[in-house]
């Protein structure tokens, strides 16, 4: 007698045995489905909080919720723009300025880095010399790194002026040298 043989006449004896094997099989493969539809779903969800995630970023609207939070609370894109590099650094540069301007303060010389350590990565540098109040420093950081586009504050030097017993009234302002830099993305 086989093996095969054995197992028919056992299953045809006993029909209990041959109901619980069939609904293990059954149950065995709906699990594996319900599992298969899990991970789709989660694969599904994962690609959904990607792309409102890059939308955010792009400073395009997150899906399903109009704008998004970091869109509303400082608009444009998170990279500098502009058809070419050197219009990426003005456009820096200008950025800064009004940053500097905004706090009352003075830029005294800048200068743009094209060519920079960083630049095969796509990241333009400026470098400015300005004066202002010491309590305008910080609103000019926070400025700068919370607004739009994304920039690195890469060198803070800070030079307090000094006072004197022949000059007790000066100025209050400081001088800050301030390395600046955002990333291009080039032309699309």
């Amino acid at each position: 007698m086989s093996a095969t043989q054995a197992i028919t006449r056992t299953l045809t004896r006993s029909p209990l045995v041959a109901v619980v094997l069939y609904v293990v099989v059954a149950g065995g493969l709906l699990a594996t489905i319900g599992i298969a539809v899990t991970d789709i779903l989660d694969h599904q969800r994962a690609l959904a909080q990607t792309s409102d995630l890059l939308d955010q970023l792009q400073g395009r609207r997150a899906r399903g919720a109009g704008v998004s939070s970091l869109a509303k609370e400082h608009p444009g894109s998170p990279f500098l723009e502009g058809p070419t590099v050197t219009v990426a650094g003005a456009n820096l540069l200008q950025r800064v300025a009004a940053a500097v301007g905004a706090v009352g303060g003075t830029i005294q010389s800048s200068q743009v880095d094209l060519l920079g350590a960083q630049a095969k990565d796509g990241f333009v540098g400026l470098q400015v010399s300005c004066e202002m109040e010491q309590p305008a420093l910080q609103k000019l950081l926070y400025d700068l790194e919370v607004g739009m586009p994304f920039l690195f504050v890469d060198q803070l030097d800070v030079q307090v002026p000094q006072t004197t017993a022949l000059n007790d009234t000066a100025s209050g302002k400081i001088r800050v040298v301030l390395g600046v830099s955002g990333q291009w993305q080039g032309s699309k």
